[in-house]
């Protein structure tokens, strides 16, 4: 993530509220159970499961509508063997899935899709520059236009519904895997997109010294850095994924179950936790095997 300004300010939201697809190398699934992914919106749930999307969403009428679709494949097989590409790949099939939606559900709301989060994108991304215009490309620098990268994505999640829809998304989805009920379920999940951000701001800040020191600069160069940092986040978060219960993958979480529980999530109300059944139940019956 070269410039926190350009590249990244959008991904650190949507990765801040979503569940990171499968990627190759991580543990699968009992046979019986799909592995789910999913988005918070504004007024309700994306979930995204092996070959399908469905979402559900609550109206300003108070109605429930759901939609549901194929999600776009990029790369194939292939790619799925290569370690850094894979990622990259999924978390792209992740994205492309929004406009989808978008036009499938047009009141459907999106997690950037407020005035105020634009204007503190905006304001985020003149800080860092003038940070940035401050003296040489350090460490410390590049980690302080970083943080300064995370307060739009801290701000919509203060406001609005975004929060508990993000609780939805996690008790939903536990709930599915453990056959019990949402409103037990806990609201932080293992597989949230908050366990990608430390690791990619991290390798972000060192690839940004990194390529300017080696007299790398332009938009090509930043968005090489922002694919790597990427790459490197989510082989990271299979990593640990794999070595799940160990001390390692228990630090290596930590920072990304604290966004969640301190400002990524919130408990959500029964008619939020309706929305997120409806989504549920939408993505099991469009990735239900066909009869044999």
């Amino acid at each position: 993530m070269a410039s926190f300004s350009r590249f990244d300010r959008a991904a650190l939201l949507s990765l801040s509220d979503a569940k990171v697809p499968p990627v190759v190398g991580e543990p699968e699934e009992p046979t019986d159970k799909l592995r789910l992914g999913g988005m918070a919106l504004r007024n309700g749930l994306l979930v995204h499961g092996p070959t399908h999307w469905a979402a559900a969403i609550r109206d300003r009428d108070g109605e429930i509508q759901v939609r549901s679709g194929r999600k776009p494949r990029l790369g194939g097989k292939r790619v799925e063997a290569i370690p850094g590409v894979r990622g990259v790949a999924k978390l792209g099939e992740a994205m492309a899935v929004i406009p989808l939606v978008k036009r499938a559900l047009p009141a459907a709301r999106l997690p950037m899709q407020d005035v105020r989060t634009a204007a503190a994108m905006a304001g985020a991304a003149l800080l860092g520059q003038l940070i940035r215009s401050t003296g040489a490309r350090t460490l410390g620098r590049e980690a302080a236009v970083g943080l300064v990268s995370l307060a739009p994505a801290v701000l919509a999640l203060r406001g609005g519904e975004l929060a508990a829809y993000h609780g939805v998304e996690h008790k939903a989805i536990a709930a599915y895997e453990s056959d019990g009920e949402a409103g037990d379920a806990d609201k932080e999940h293992d597989r949230c997109g908050s366990n990608l951000v430390a690791p990619m701001l991290g390798a972000a800040t060192v690839g940004n010294v990194a390529a300017r020191r080696a007299g790398l600069k332009g938009p090509a160069a930043e968005a090489a850095v922002a694919l790597a940092s990427a790459a490197v986040a989510v082989e990271i978060f299979a990593w640990s994924e794999r070595h799940d219960g160990t001390r390692a993958s228990r630090l290596l979480r930590m920072p990304g179950y604290e966004i969640q529980r301190v400002v990524g999530t919130r408990e959500p109300s029964a008619e939020q936790l309706a929305v997120g059944r409806a989504a549920l139940t939408e993505i099991l019956r469009v990735e239900e095997p066909p009869p044999t």
